[in-house]
């Protein structure tokens, strides 16, 4: 009996190996927008599938593409490829994106700026047809209800109006019968839908104006002032005034800002040449030695390198004329016997050098 059984065993094992040998392929890779819901997840030897793209995209060849199962279990090559099928743009959003056209299952979402509301859908697919599922909704602007007037008051609109509503970000004036003011002045068509609730109309005077230095308050009589009354300044001789030279009172009780008068300044050197009033002078020339807040004074500084001179400007700021920090005042004897060899008189440098900061004039 022993031969038989040894027989029989190796028949088995003969069988197991024949039949756990056999290959069989997988489901076959499939690149993006090729169909897989027809495919099997094996196949047998010899088998053919033909692949088809899904819904929505279209193949790069008219003729079907077939891959076969081998015997080495792997898939003949197929060079199917399916590109998303294109929805063109609506013309309004082009310049933005920067294309025509955008693939298949791209979502356009859609918002209005602030006080326009929408109507249509707020969303919209690129359908598998090259088509959108809506259409572009429309942006209309918010209109709000006229506003009220103020007790004792009336408005005064910036646009005219017609029937009884305004467009958003339209703007209006409060205005109160005199001496009354209102509580604020503005008013306007908001993003919501409404309007600014009307102020309210009360008495509100201003303060005795008060002086400022260096000027005088012009034509005004010395007590408290109402609503929208004005004072006037103006600057004592050789000051500037840097402002409104009219305040008036405003409807919180406070006056707007006061103007400054802003000082007059001096050539600080005591020898050199300058350059001011569209005339090149020596300083001894300059009579008085006053330059007004704002006006601009040249000196004149030496290129060693070069030997030339080159201009150097400085501006007046109420009271005080920065001196070039290349600016040398020249000794006594130099201003007196070498006058000439100065940068104010010698040539004139073809470009002058990077601008430098100025400081304080020096003592000579």
């Amino acid at each position: 009996m022993a031969p038989t059984l040894a027989l029989l065993v190796l028949c088995q094992v003969a069988l197991y190996t024949t039949v756990t040998s056999k290959k069989v392929c997988g489901r076959p890779f499939v690149a993006d927008g090729i169909d897989e819901l027809t495919l099997k997840h094996l196949y047998e030897v010899g088998e053919e599938v033909t692949l088809t793209c899904e819904r929505g995209y279209s193949p790069s060849t008219a003729t079907p593409r077939r891959t076969t199962c081998t015997g080495t279990g792997q898939w003949t090559q197929s060079d199917l490829t399916c590109s998303p099928k294109m929805c063109p743009l609506p013309g309004p959003l082009q310049p933005l994106m920067g294309m025509t056209e955008a693939p298949y299952k791209s979502v356009l979402n859609y918002t209005c700026d602030d006080g326009y509301v929408m109507q249509g859908d707020n969303k919209s697919s690129c359908l598998h047809d090259g088509t959108w599922s809506n259409p572009p909704p429309l942006c209309k602007v918010v209109n709000c209800q006229l506003p009220r007037p103020p007790i004792d008051g009336r408005i005064t609109h910036d646009k005219p109006v017609n029937g009884s509503t305004t467009m958003y970000g339209q703007g209006w004036t409060y205005e109160c019968k005199p001496p009354k003011a209102p509580s604020y002045e503005r008013g306007s068509c908001m993003a919501d839908g409404s309007a600014t609730e009307p102020p309210v109309c009360r008495e509100v005077s201003c303060a005795i104006p008060t002086a400022i230095p260096n000027g005088i308050i012009t034509f005004a009589v010395m007590r408290q002032h109402g609503y929208k009354e004005k004072v006037k300044y103006g600057c004592n001789e050789h000051y500037i005034l840097d402002g409104e030279a009219e305040i008036q009172c405003q409807n919180t009780g406070n006056w707007t800002s006061k103007p400054v008068c802003r000082a007059p300044c001096t050539v600080g050197i005591k020898r050199g040449r300058i350059f001011y009033n569209a005339k090149k002078l020596w300083i001894a020339d300059l009579k008085p030695n006053r330059v007004l807040h704002g006006e601009h004074v040249v000196f004149y500084c030496m290129n060693r390198a070069d030997r030339c001179g080159y201009p150097v400007a400085s501006t007046c700021n109420d009271g005080t004329l920065p001196i070039p920090e290349c600016f040398v005042e020249p000794g006594k004897v130099e201003y007196t016997l070498k006058a000439k060899s100065l940068p104010s008189e010698i040539t004139m440098c073809a470009a002058s050098p990077p601008a430098s900061p100025t400081s304080p004039a020096r003592p000579a």
